[in-house]
């Protein structure tokens, strides 16, 4: 099979959290004979040994809107905070500006671009759009199945915040304002429970591609534990809560254990340890490095059943034992009390935190089942076999 992909970035370096997940998914897609020819949508074509690159068409564009956008926002101060999790009513003057900037200037050279790929390389059995605003290239999946009879699928990996419901995040798009999705063959999502919300905005088919994590990337490093409590994440909106109850109030009941945080804009946490951000992989060492690795989900993702997340699947390659926050189908994937454990509020958490840094053994004992699992079910090879199978019975 061969897939031309659409993807929001191939740069590690921007801010796009996603894209260490995509870099997985197209490494897993090459390893079971899938041939990929990526495309960034934002920032530069990155070459890689398990996809050729194709050129962004609207590079310098795209870099012109997003500086605009930021310093718009900026100016106006429409960049507002969901902090608590609160809705954001109507659009931005810059989401407008940007939407009718890109469908008269971005989509037509996106058609071109794809016109001249799709023409040199007529072997590509389907197109695939990740994460890119649907409404920046309204039609473009539209003329690829009218001119060259390809499916064209569209995978929107941050249902549910994405949704008009939810209004997206802050600091992101509106994606689905002014799109039709109904010209794309069919939807993968991250969240099962985000499935009605798609085909109630017109998905014609929903298939749920839930994260996961590359275990020879994610791979358990031999290192000292000297951390007792770790976070790793940007910014409080839509977990502002849980951030102070497992991070800042655990930490003042438990004075005498070290917490750390790796991440920008979490706010005020008192005596919590803030470590230097030195390259993606100093993220897995720093995650080995800790006893007790949080996962604290955003509020559009852990009050919508089975709404998947990067981090749950990259902490239990590395064989981390897990403390969440509530989360709505989080037993799709791991066993709460075996492989990961929730708590439901600051007294808890710092109960639970206490209880596993006193028993080494049950910690590690919950470390090794959540890395059982995911090797059983959760590598990006079971979500590219799954993917592939898909697509397959569209063809």
């Amino acid at each position: 099979m061969k897939l031309f992909v659409i993807v929001s970035s191939l740069d590690l370096t921007q801010p796009f959290s996603a894209t260490p997940s995509w870099w997985q998914l197209f490494k897993a897609l090459y390893e079971i004979g899938v041939e990929v020819i990526a495309a960034p949508y934002q920032g530069p074509a990155i070459e890689a040994p398990w996809w050729q690159a194709a050129p962004n068409p609207a590079q310098r564009e795209g870099d012109l809107f997003k500086a605009g956008r930021d310093t718009i926002r900026r100016v106006t101060g429409t960049r507002q905070t969901q902090a608590a999790g609160t809705q954001v009513e109507g659009e931005s003057l810059s989401d407008r500006a940007v939407r009718r900037i890109a469908q008269t200037i971005i989509a037509p050279r996106w058609m071109h671009a794809t016109d001249r790929l799709l023409a040199k390389q007529p072997d590509v059995d389907a197109v695939m759009v990740i994460t890119v605003p649907l409404n920046h290239i309204s039609g473009l999946a539209q003329h690829i199945t009218t001119k060259y009879n390809k499916p064209v699928f569209f995978y929107d990996g941050d249902v549910p915040a994405s949704l008009p419901t939810f209004r997206g995040f802050a600091s992101g798009f509106r994606i689905y304002q002014d799109a039709d999705p109904s010209e794309y063959t069919a939807f993968f999502s991250n969240s099962l429970g985000g499935s009605d919300a798609l085909k109630a905005l017109g998905a014609r088919d929903v298939h749920a591609l839930y994260y996961a994590a590359d275990p020879d990337l994610f791979a358990p490093l031999d290192v000292a534990q000297d951390v007792d409590v770790f976070f790793y994440g940007h910014g409080r909106e839509y977990r502002a809560e849980w951030i102070d109850a497992m991070l800042r109030d655990a930490k003042r009941a438990l004075p005498d254990r070290r917490f750390a945080v790796r991440g920008t804009n979490l706010g005020e946490l008192g005596e919590v340890e803030r470590l230097p951000y030195l390259s993606f992989s100093k993220l897995r060492e720093y995650a080995c490095r800790s006893k007790l690795d949080l996962v604290i989900t955003r509020k559009a993702h852990a009050s919508v059943f089975a709404s998947s997340s990067a981090r749950p699947f990259e902490l239990a390659a590395l064989g981390a034992c897990m403390v969440c926050n509530p989360y709505e189908g989080i037993e799709t994937w791991f066993e709460p009390e075996k492989e990961l454990i929730v708590v439901h509020g600051a007294e808890e958490a710092a109960e639970r935190y206490d209880w596993l840094l006193r028993h080494d053994e049950a910690r590690r004992t919950i470390g090794r089942a959540a890395r059982e699992r995911l090797l059983k079910e959760h590598t990006y090879r079971h979500r590219a076999q799954q993917l592939v199978d898909v697509i397959r019975s569209y063809l």
